[in-house]
């Protein structure tokens, strides 16, 4: 299969905003969880190319750091990741076994996580047609209704492990819906299903724990992790202080300063008047560049440690900040704005956009100069 076109880089010059991703902070995020895992191996998950911050930079920190398994949501990203981190790693599909790519999947040596009968048949067929064993892993649903094998199907396999034949099963897998709240009675109730499918499905290692339960306590931990979100520098508990380093600053260049001597309103739909004196600076990001709409009259930037509120609707390429507050020596055409940085980590910039630290990250556009710092 030929590689993908490489991404277009944009230099420093060109791009309104420079996107800077601290990979020695993702190792560093990595030997955190390792650390309080205190045993059980931490697999890395690095689907939606690792979260926006790109893949191929990444994956490779990562498996310097000590990761040996990495999981994935699609079988091409699996494929990027193969071609990324060469044959030793263990690749895994958490979104299971898609009809019509098992030719695929045992080319390039992929795990699926299988997550119903008929993925378990399909994969048992393309083993026999190799005439070789294959690795899975089992998702059991404990509580999500989304993917894994439903209660029935769960029973059906465990009163008949014959249907397990001719599989390598590596890993028997569930997922946590509320670990991100601490106290949701979700958690323990999820942990009790989960420890009945080990009692019926003893074969192969357990994972359970997400980002968040890894923080949750002990119990959730099992054999194997999958932190995700948190490697990336996001709190992985709701409401607490976030032990991981930022991996991202997001700085926008300023293009235009305006001053407002007289009573105007600013922006599409002229949502935000504002009555002067005054100056609004405008950046070239917006809502292409991942910087959401929702943040329109109620996000943040920071020059220095002084607040620039968002002003007017975010468009698709323009934000309006008002720099009123900051000396105009700081506040000039070519100078950089924090729109995610030290004074607004992503889960205050997702709390003012009314989501989750996943969405900001993941959002993250193609226009950026991005630089790669500490790995």
């Amino acid at each position: 299969m030929p590689r993908p076109p490489a991404p277009i880089e944009i230099s420093a010059t060109l791009a309104g905003a420079v996107l800077t991703v601290d990979l020695g902070a993702v190792a560093a995020n990595y030997r955190l969880i390792q650390e309080r895992l205190a045993g059980t191996e931490a697999a890395a998950v690095v689907k939606a190319d690792a979260y926006g911050l790109g893949l191929a930079k990444v994956a490779p920190v990562l498996a310097a750091a000590g990761c040996r398994t990495f999981c994935v949501a699609h079988v091409g990203e699996a494929i990027a990741a193969r071609q990324v981190l060469g044959k030793s790693a263990t690749v895994v599909v958490l979104n299971g076994l898609l009809a019509g790519a098992e030719d695929a999947f045992a080319e390039h040596g992929l795990t699926p996580a299988l997550g119903s009968l008929a993925e378990v048949a399909a994969w048992r067929a393309q083993g026999r047609r190799r005439n070789k064993k294959l690795p899975c892993w089992l998702h059991a649903d404990t509580g999500m209704l989304r993917l894994g094998l439903p209660p029935d199907e769960l029973d059906g396999l465990a009163d008949d492990r014959r249907l397990l034949d001719g599989l390598d099963v590596r890993v028997v897998m569930s997922h946590l819906a509320c670990a991100d709240e601490r106290a949701h009675p979700k958690n323990r109730e999820q942990l009790a299903r989960f420890a009945e499918v080990r009692r019926r499905l003893p074969m192969g290692k357990a994972s359970f724990a997400n980002s968040a339960g890894v923080f949750l306590s002990p119990d959730f931990h099992f054999d194997v992790a999958r932190p995700g979100v948190a490697l990336y520098g996001v709190a992985p508990i709701a409401g607490e202080p976030n032990p991981m380093s930022p991996v991202v600053r997001l700085q926008a260049k300023i293009v235009q300063v305006r001053r407002v001597d007289t009573p105007e309103t600013v922006g599409y739909g002229a949502t935000r008047r504002i009555e002067g004196p005054g100056r609004i600076a405008t950046v070239p990001v917006g809502y292409a560049d991942g910087y959401l709409r929702s943040l329109s009259n109620r996000g943040t930037g920071y020059i220095g440690d002084v607040p620039v509120p968002v002003v007017g609707r975010v468009s698709m390429d323009l934000i309006t900040l008002d720099v009123t507050d900051v000396p105009e020596n700081l506040a000039r055409v070519g100078a950089l704005v924090d729109m995610i940085g030290p004074s607004n980590p992503v889960d205050r910039v997702a709390a003012e956009a009314g989501t989750i630290g996943y969405e900001i990250l993941t959002s993250l556009g193609a226009r950026y100069h991005r630089v790669y710092v500490g790995g």
